[in-house]
């Protein structure tokens, strides 16, 4: 229990040290300058390969022998021609009808006379 109050303690004690800013104090002096370490030797560098020997051309292939051509076929035969078929019959032309009578004739009487002309 007392640690857990000591880490709050200084958990709130570092919180609170952030929010205060001072100014920053004068310089301390320069230190000294360290010593360069030795420096290490170089490695051998190994000798260049040979050349491998190159390798032989293989040699070319037959030719194959071309195929024989195959016969052509006969032509077909020509089909004949259909019969041609007969001409109907033609048909009886039908009656005229009876023509109809004229009416009598109207008689004029002694007045005015309309002319209607006829319907178009």
């Amino acid at each position: 229990m007392k640690i857990a109050h000591l880490i709050a303690l200084t958990a709130t004690a570092l919180s609170l040290s952030a929010c205060f800013t001072l100014p920053a104090g004068p310089a301390g002096p320069q230190g000294a300058t360290g010593d360069t370490g030795s420096r290490g030797v170089s490695g051998y560098t190994g000798a260049t390969g040979g050349t491998g020997a190159t390798g032989a051309t293989g040699a070319t292939g037959a030719t194959g022998y071309t195929g024989a051509t195959g016969a052509a076929g006969g032509a077909g035969a020509t089909g004949g021609t259909g019969a041609t078929g007969d001409t109907g019959a033609t048909g009886n032309t039908g009656d005229t009808g009876a023509k109809g009578a004229t009416g009598a004739k109207g008689t004029t009487g002694g007045g005015t006379v309309v002319v209607i002309p006829p319907r178009q």
